[in-house]
C-alpha cells in the first residue's frame, strides 16, 4: 500500500482536460460539490484521471488549506492498512518503536483520498465504514479513539455493484462512500480531447522547448483507442520529449511512440482503409495475381526458401538455424526432411 501527502497550498493545481460536453458537465459538478463535505466516489477506468478529480475537489472547496492525503488501498495485509490508516502506538507490534499518527489523523481538516477502494480487503471494510460514521479513529494497540474532521473521495475502476453482488464489497459501505458519484468516462468516449492532453501534457514536460506535434499526427493519434487513457497520453508525450526534444513529430514518428516501430508497421500492414505511413516503407505488392493460384503450393515454395536461406547463412549449422528461425530443433529438422533438403554434397 502506497500513500502520499500533498501539504496545502498544493504545489501543482490540478487540471481536468478537455472541453466535451463530457467534461464540461464533470467539471460543473465538481464547482457545485467543492464546497460541501459530502463524501464522493470517482469511477471511470485505469488511468482516466480520478486522482485529479479529487484534488480538484479539494484545491476548489474550504479545506484547501488543509492536507490533501492519497492513500492507495490495494489488498493487503490487515494490518499494514490499519496501521497505515488509523497509526499505531509504540509496541503495538514488532517494530513499532513509536507512535505514529495514520493518514485519518494526518488529513485532519482536509481531504483523505481513499484510491482502488474496490481492493480493499473485505474483512477491513467493517473497521473503516465505522470510522466514516464515527469520525474517531483507534490506532492499533492504543486505548482511546481520536476525533477525526476529513472529506473523504473514494475511487475505483472496479464495479462495486458487481463487488457487492458477489460478496466481495459491503453494500452500507458504498453508500456510505457514494454520496455523490463522479463516473469519468474513458478516452474513446471522448476523443475530441485528446489533441487538447496531447499539448497540455508537452507544455508541461518542464522542457524549455516542448516537443510538437505536427496536424496530421495529432489527427493520427485522435484516431486511436488509447487503452490506458489520459495517464497513456501523457506517457506517450514524455516519450516524445525524451527522444526527439523540440523536433517535429510528424504521424509516423507518433505511431512509433504510441506503438513501437514494430507493432506499428504490423498494424500498418493490418490497415487498409486508412494505412500508416511509416518511414522509408511502402506496402508490399501483392503476392497474388489476378487469375487462381494453388496456395498451398506458393506457402511450401515460400518455407523451402526460408529454410534454405538460413541454412546457407549458418553454414548449414541446423541448431543456428533453428534459433534465427524462432523454432525447436526438431521442428526444423522434421521440416528438412518433409521439404527433401539435405547437406549439400562435399559440404
Amino acid at each position: 500500500m502506497r500513500s502520499t501527502i500533498t501539504p496545502s497550498p498544493t504545489p501543482r493545481l490540478a487540471a481536468l482536460i478537455g472541453s466535451s460536453p463530457e467534461m464540461r458537465a464533470i467539471r460543473d459538478l465538481i464547482d457545485r460539490l467543492a464546497s460541501i463535505d459530502a463524501s464522493v466516489l470517482v469511477t471511470g477506468p485505469s488511468g482516466s484521471g480520478k486522482e485529479v478529480v479529487a484534488e480538484l475537489l479539494h484545491q476548489r472547496g474550504t479545506r484547501a488549506a488543509r492536507p490533501f492525503v492519497a492513500v492507495n488501498c490495494v489488498a493487503g495485509p490487515r494490518d499494514l492498512l490499519e496501521s497505515d490508516l488509523f497509526g499505531h502506538e509504540a509496541g503495538a507490534f514488532t517494530g513499532a518503536a513509536h507512535a505514529r499518527r495514520g493518514k485519518f489523523e494526518l488529513a485532519d481538516g482536509g481531504t483523505l483520498f481513499l484510491d482502488e477502494i474496490g481492493d480493499m480487503p473485505l474483512e477491513f471494510q467493517a473497521k473503516l465504514l465505522r470510522v466514516l460514521e464515527t469520525r474517531r479513529v483507534e490506532r492499533v494497540g492504543g486505548t482511546g479513539a481520536v476525533a477525526v474532521d476529513v472529506r473523504v473521495v473514494a475511487a475505483t475502476n472496479v464495479d462495486l455493484s458487481a463487488a457487492i453482488a458477489a460478496g466481495r464489497f459491503r453494500a452500507d459501505l458504498f453508500y456510505r462512500l457514494a454520496v455523490v458519484e463522479i463516473a469519468l468516462p474513458a478516452l474513446t468516449a471522448r476523443p475530441e480531447d485528446i489533441p487538447a492532453l496531447i499539448v497540455h501534457f508537452a507544455e508541461a514536460t518542464g522542457y524549455e522547448q516542448p516537443p510538437r506535434f505536427t496536424a496530421s499526427a495529432l489527427a493520427y493519434l485522435t484516431r486511436q483507442p488509447w487503452p490506458g487513457n489520459v495517464r497513456e497520453v501523457r506517457n506517450v508525450v514524455a516519450r516524445a520529449a525524451a527522444i526527439h526534444g523540440a523536433t517535429e513529430i510528424d504521424e509516423p514518428a507518433a505511431a512509433i511512440l504510441l506503438y513501437g516501430e514494430r507493432r506499428a508497421v504490423d498494424r500498418w500492414l493490418a490497415t487498409d482503409d486508412e494505412p500508416l505511413p511509416l518511414p522509408n516503407r511502402r506496402r508490399p505488392p501483392p503476392l497474388v495475381a489476378a487469375e487462381a493460384v494453388d496456395l498451398k503450393a506458393l506457402l511450401t515454395d515460400f518455407e523451402q526458401t526460408i529454410i534454405r536461406d538460413a541454412l546457407g547463412r549458418t553454414a548449414f549449422g541446423v541448431a543456428a538455424s533453428a534459433r534465427l528461425l524462432g523454432m525447436r530443433r526438431t521442428t526444423l529438422v522434421e521440416k528438412m526432411r518433409r521439404h527433401n533438403i539435405g547437406r549439400p554434397s562435399g559440404g
